[in-house]
């Protein structure tokens, strides 16, 4: 009797123990369904970075090298093997020191509105995916890179109201075809101040120096410090002189015509304030002067002329991550709320889904320089999505229709791998990168053999030469492909195969964000 009862009371606790584990297992499974039914509520916690993509870090690697390309002045420690010491004597005209910064393009002119832009998408990157690169060790090349363009803007600012915005005659340059240590050209000097104002180049400058102050602020608090004093005063002169440089110079409209100045004016106060946490400029782009010129719900294309997308997402930081003494006003949302109609707008399945983009895929607005836009736009739509998940938000809206960030970056990854090869002509637009790229490069540079002799129009030979670059334009973003998806790789065809520094800048922002697991810093400071 004792067995018997002894094995019946086991027999029953057995059955108390499933009945219990069948229970726990209904409720996991309910609670599984449960996060299921509900996962868009909250978007993942990012964390530090993680596995490395190895064909991003590559490209990052390339792109970054474009700007030792690009460097004039005393190259020391020069890391391209054709390129030597150049414009060594440039700003002497006016007593000052303007042999560093950067050639634009293909050819030997410093256009200060462009590179500034450089400077200021630079400094962005830097802040926001600092971590990233230096997790596949671009980050100190890329402050190198970032100083020579900002050492050259210190010395352009030569007084609190008058900034050098070019090194070089557009017109005599272009009729030369020959290698930057070789120029024997003259080198005028062409400057914006009162009396010839330059709003939008000022506060472009005004921005790439605040943008650069923060980026220097640990490692180099009195260099920082430098930068954010001129970027104070060229702001003070852009707004109190208001005035477009290509009404005050006509001869750049030819090059980099200005469409507005508005924009920069909103840009570089929103970088202040980034940099100083000074209440007034973020009063600035929240107030008359936001109504006036940030063209709130109407999406527009980020560029080296217009910073109205770019200043919209900026600002959104401040909404996604907050500031000190700074509560969300209408004047913010606005801007968020124009960032988002941005993002909607590059969405291929949003309602809103611009046209402009070609039959496989790419974002494209202008013939010249067709990928510009797309990367440039990738760039930004990173950066929100990046925003989104660190602070956690799970999706945003597109009139009704619901995108999480791992929508926004699929489209960031699909218009990077265009770029990169995955694409009709199976050929990477970015210099060096992957089995097929451009051999024709127009770069006067990477055209010309480092032993020709030439003078200023003799070596147009090489412009004409059926031969392939004798130099490769390493990290060289070229201008695209057609709307048709043609590409005409050929030295003369400018349009196509021309890169220049400033689209350097946007795929080095859109790399960095994609060769690891992605999320945004907090805060600048």
């Amino acid at each position: 009797m004792g067995e018997k009862s002894s094995s019946k009371g086991w027999c029953g606790w057995l059955l108390v123990l499933l009945v219990l584990a069948l229970i726990v297992g209904a409720i996991v499974i309910t609670i599984k369904k449960k996060k299921s039914d509900h996962s868009d509520e909250a978007a993942p916690v990012p964390g530090p970075p993680g596995a490395i993509a190895q064909n991003y870090a590559q490209a990052l690697k390339f792109a970054i090298q474009f700007f030792d390309v690009q460097k004039s002045g005393q190259l020391k420690g020069n890391k391209i093997s054709w390129r030597g010491d150049s414009g060594l004597k440039d700003g002497s005209d006016a007593n000052v020191d303007l042999s560093k910064g950067m050639y634009d393009a293909g050819d030997h002119m410093k256009f200060g509105f462009p590179m500034a832009f450089t400077a200021t998408v630079l400094s962005w990157t830097i802040l926001e995916y600092g971590d990233q690169m230096d997790a596949v060790n671009q980050l100190e090349p890329a402050q190198d890179s970032l100083k020579w363009i900002t050492d050259y803007l210190i010395n352009a600012h030569i007084s609190d109201n008058v900034l050098i915005v070019q090194v070089g005659n557009p017109e005599k340059d272009h009729k030369c075809w020959d290698r930057p240590e070789a120029m024997t050209e003259k080198r005028p000097l062409t400057e914006v101040n009162t009396s010839s104002p330059g709003s939008d180049v000022a506060g472009e400058t005004a921005a790439a120096m605040a943008s650069a102050s923060l980026v220097f602020k640990k490692s180099d608090p009195t260099y920082s410090s430098t930068l954010l004093k001129h970027a104070k005063q060229l702001f003070t002169f852009a707004d109190k002189h208001r005035g477009s440089y290509s009404e005050s110079i006509p001869d750049v409209q030819t090059y980099y015509n200005s469409t507005g100045y508005g924009d920069e004016l909103l840009w570089a106060a929103s970088w202040l304030f980034h940099a100083t946490g000074d209440h007034s400029y973020l009063d600035y782009v929240t107030g008359e002067n936001g109504q006036e010129f940030a063209n709130f719900g109407s999406p527009t294309w980020f560029s080296w002329d217009n910073k109205l997308a770019g200043t919209q997402v900026l600002l959104s930081r401040i909404s996604f991550f907050g500031a000190k003494g700074v509560s969300n006003n209408d004047g913010l949302l606005k801007y968020r709320q124009t960032a988002e109609a941005v993002i909607c707008g590059l969405l291929p399945r949003s309602p809103t889904a611009t046209d402009s983009r070609t039959e496989n895929g790419l974002i494209w607005i202008s013939q010249w320089n067709s990928l510009q836009h797309p990367v440039a736009s990738a760039f930004l739509a990173a950066l929100y999505s990046d925003y989104m998940l660190t602070s956690r938000t799970a999706k945003i809206s597109c009139s009704g229709h619901s995108f999480t960030p791992a929508d926004i970056r699929k489209f960031v990854r699909s218009q990077a791998d265009y770029v990169l090869g995955h694409n009709p002509m199976k050929m990477s637009f970015l210099v060096g990168y992957g089995d097929k790229f451009p051999q024709y490069v127009h770069h006067r540079g990477a055209s010309i053999p480092v032993d020709a002799k030439t003078g200023c129009t003799d070596g147009f030979k090489w412009l004409e030469s059926t031969d392939p670059n004798p130099n490769v334009a390493v990290g060289a973003l070229v201008g695209g492909p057609f709307l048709n998806e043609t590409f005409i790789d050929s030295r003369n065809n400018s349009m196509q195969t021309e890169p220049s520094t400033y689209n350097s800048a946007v795929v080095v922002g859109l790399l960095s964000s994609l060769v690891t697991t992605s999320s945004a810093v907090q805060s600048f400071t």
